[in-house]
């Protein structure tokens, strides 16, 4: 059985991408959980990693003696290896798209990724409002966001991106995380596709993992210099 290593479910947006998909797609995985302390060379995480991952981050998929580190060269393996999952759509156009999609969010979207690191036990209204406010990029980010989603809701009809789940609604999971964390604002049809990915049985295993956790980490958390979460 393959084993994928993650850091918490509370901070590591690229942890959820390939967690999501396996546990969404009924893939069975080992967990490997590697707590996040800090991201200094000497660090527990960094030992704990360094000999997995060439690159001493996660998430990292091993299947046998095959190591694999990336979220798109994961979710690549995963859907050919398990091709009756049909993790990328079935039209070549399609699946050209959504592949496309996932690429612009793996490179891109630096603005909101950076103003808004995600944190899917706090209630972060109040800063997301000052952000919307102050920061032009991330309503230039949400804005292609609208714009992307809206598209590819109306070609293929919803509820998903491509209509069932794909690989790009669990590349796409964590930026709903913090949409509805910082509460930024959408237009309904974009606020209901986030609440439909929030509740994909896959996502709401991990948001409950997540929530369970209550493990506060400062570095995390520029916005916030103590816990107040329940």
């Amino acid at each position: 059985m393959p084993k994928l290593y993650i850091g918490n479910k509370n901070y590591s947006s690229w942890s959820m991408r390939p967690w999501v998909l396996l546990r969404q797609a009924g893939i069975a995985f080992d967990e490997v959980f590697v707590r996040f302390d800090s991201f200094d060379a000497g660090s527990e995480f960094k030992r704990a990693l360094g000999s997995v991952s060439p690159t001493g981050k996660v998430p990292v998929l091993v299947d046998g003696d095959l190591v694999v580190w990336d979220t798109l060269a994961i979710a690549e393996y995963v859907a050919e290896t398990h091709p009756d999952k049909k993790l990328w759509p079935a039209d070549a156009k399609a699946r050209a798209r959504a592949r496309s999609v996932c690429a612009e969010m793996h490179s891109g979207f630096t603005a909101l990724r950076g103003n808004c690191p995600m944190n899917v036990e706090a209630d972060l209204t109040e800063t997301g409002a000052l952000i919307w406010r102050d920061k032009a990029g991330v309503r230039a980010d949400v804005q292609r966001l609208v714009d992307m989603w809206s598209a590819l809701l109306q070609e293929h009809g919803g509820p998903l991106l491509f209509g069932e789940f794909t690989i790009a609604d669990a590349y796409f999971a964590p930026v709903c995380m913090r949409l509805h964390s910082y509460a930024l604002p959408l237009p309904p049809q974009i606020a209901a596709y986030v609440q439909r990915v929030r509740a994909l049985p896959g996502v709401k295993a991990w948001i409950d993992d997540a929530l369970a956790e209550k493990d506060f980490l400062d570095f995390e958390e520029p916005y916030r210099m103590r816990h107040t979460g329940a």
